[in-house]
């Protein structure tokens, strides 16, 4: 009898084991920058040191053709969605509003279901700090579009507590309630946003864990979209650095990418555009001028980075660091907005009363070596690092590897649903869902081919591309088409549509059928890049 009750409880206890030994679902943390150019990076080419960053891509994969849709609204619509950005509603900024349209309401859609909400549905704590920008002034915001904790603004232009700013820019809500930016309820003493929202991160994250969920939280960082402004002591840190100026520092950070193997030596640089001055024709106070705006900037990106130490750090010291699946990215390439010579108001640059834009010169060297800029669908435009943490999940032998397979972050929508084993609703609080439109980037984090189907595609302000296999095709508003082999010429320097006319007929064609079936509306309007102008600001909830 003995040796029966024996067996019984061995066999019992190996029945638990192995329940216990099955892994529990992953905490997802998705960090997402604002303005923030293909080569700002340590790891990818910049000069500006982000070891935490770094630190990340040696222990995970590196995408080097990570896509983005080139604006801030936009891509926040497809990332959240999964879908392409017209079929989410958000057509352009939140704050067009074309009740007539198909794809521009200022608002997140019906037909659309935000990640967090089929997370919260499968049991995860969701959460989100940062910048929302995704019609709150419409009726879409963060506490109804499935975040239960919340530390946002809602377009994201604050960096201090009380500081020039517009009126709506003004404020956080905190769990869905209006607090002012200068409230002790915020942050403590003369918070820096970056840090205070980190600090906001890591409350969400305790929460999640006393409540003994997995969490999905949403990062999106205001950093580093204009007005540009940062912490004194880091402007200083920086300051005198940028007079090397951007035609020596773009050559740096191009061999510095071609060392690391972000780019292939057979794409030469992009030519420095007509619009930007020699460094060297500068007088010594331009030069002072333009180095006082960098160190701003380069402030902004090591408070970024900082942050995600922080992050990291926190996640490690309450033992979910492993099981955690990060994945760091961008909303568009480097801005231009500002012009060549940039914008710079106020007695103290950077400081909260002063009013700063980058401007074009500074954005070249940003997406070093791509060519164009934020609005524009040239690789300048639309490419970003993305980098996938995830020491459960990415074998030993992957972590600092470099992945070549173009992603989008359409993918990521299906990416999180394929690791949390979530499944992706057809219909949600009585609406029809569109299916998502992305792949899995997991295969890729394993190193395996993707098997995408379809083309990517783009469009914004009448800027459009698809992106096939090696092919991409692309029009700048009211230019003609163009055609590139982005694996031989990933800088576009080298037009094909006249010789491979087949191919650029096929790929405008599928296009236009895209178009047409992604609620993709016609644009009249002259585009918005108003390189020597002040920025469109934000004035009672709509674009001026």
């Amino acid at each position: 009898m003995l040796p029966r009750i024996f067996g019984l409880v061995a066999f019992l206890g190996a029945l638990v084991t192995g329940f216990a030994a099955e892994p529990a679902r992953p905490n997802v943390l998705v960090i997402l920058l604002d303005d923030v150019g293909f080569s700002d990076i340590g790891c990818y080419g910049s000069e500006i040191p982000t070891p935490n960053l770094d630190a990340l891509a040696t222990h995970g994969v590196r995408f080097t053709q990570f896509y983005n849709t080139a604006r801030c609204s936009t891509s926040r619509a497809s990332l959240l969605t999964g879908l392409y950005s017209h079929q989410a509603g958000m057509g352009w900024l939140d704050g067009m509003v074309k009740p007539e349209s198909l794809g521009t309401h200022g608002r997140l859609h019906d037909r659309c279901v935000t990640m967090a909400e089929v997370l919260g549905s499968a049991g995860y704590h969701t959460s989100m700090v940062g910048k929302w920008h995704l019609g709150q002034q419409n009726g879409t915001t963060p506490w109804n579009r499935g975040f239960q904790r919340t530390a946002t603004t809602q377009f994201g232009e604050l960096y201090f507590p009380v500081e020039r700013s517009a009126e709506p820019c003004k404020y956080v809500y905190l769990d869905g309630r209006k607090v002012p930016s200068h409230s002790p309820e915020v942050g403590t003493g003369n918070w820096y946003a970056t840090s205070m929202f980190t600090d906001w991160a890591l409350k969400f994250v305790d929460d999640a864990k006393e409540k003994q969920k997995p969490f999905f939280l949403y990062f999106a960082h205001g950093a580093a979209h204009f007005p540009l402004k940062a912490p004194a002591d880091l402007i200083a840190k920086y300051r005198g650095k940028y007079k090397a100026g951007w035609d020596k520092l773009r050559e740096v950070r191009y061999a510095k990418q071609m060392e690391l193997g972000i780019i292939d030596p057979k794409w030469p640089m992009s030519p420095r555009p007509e619009e930007v001055k020699a460094w060297d024709s500068l007088t010594a106070e331009e030069q002072d001028r333009f180095d006082n705006i960098m160190a701003v900037y380069a402030a902004m990106i090591d408070g970024i980075d900082q942050s995600v130490g922080r992050m990291v750090a926190g996640l490690k010291e309450r033992g979910m660091l492993d099981n955690t699946l990060i994945l760091f990215m961008c909303d568009n390439g480097g801005n231009a907005e500002g012009g060549p010579n940039g914008v710079t108001q106020g007695e103290v640059i950077g400081s909260p009363d002063s009013h700063v834009l980058l401007g074009m010169s500074w954005a070249t060297l940003n997406n070093t070596p791509l060519r164009r800029y934020k609005h524009f669908t040239h690789e300048g435009g639309v490419s970003s690092p993305f980098i996938a943490h995830w020491p459960a999940g990415i074998p030993a032998a992957r972590m600092g590897q470099i992945e070549n397979q173009p992603g989008h972050l359409i993918d990521v929508m299906t990416t999180v649903m394929d690791v949390t084993g979530t499944t992706y609703p057809s219909e949600f609080n009585h609406h029809r869902i569109l299916p998502a439109e992305g792949v899995s980037l997991r295969p890729a984090f394993l190193g395996q081919p993707l098997h995408r189907v379809k083309p990517i595609f783009w469009e914004h302000e009448g800027n459009r591309a698809v992106r096939s296999g090696p092919w991409k095709a692309v029009m700048k508003f009211k230019g003609e088409w163009e055609l590139y082999n982005i694996e031989e010429d990933r800088t576009e320097l080298h037009n094909l549509a006249g010789i491979n006319k087949a191919i650029a007929g096929l790929l405008a064609k599928q296009w236009e059928d895209w178009a047409a079936s992604s609620f993709v509306d016609p644009w009249t309007l002259p585009p918005t890049n108003n390189w020597g102008a002040e920025p469109i600001r934000f004035s009672g909830g709509k674009k001026k």
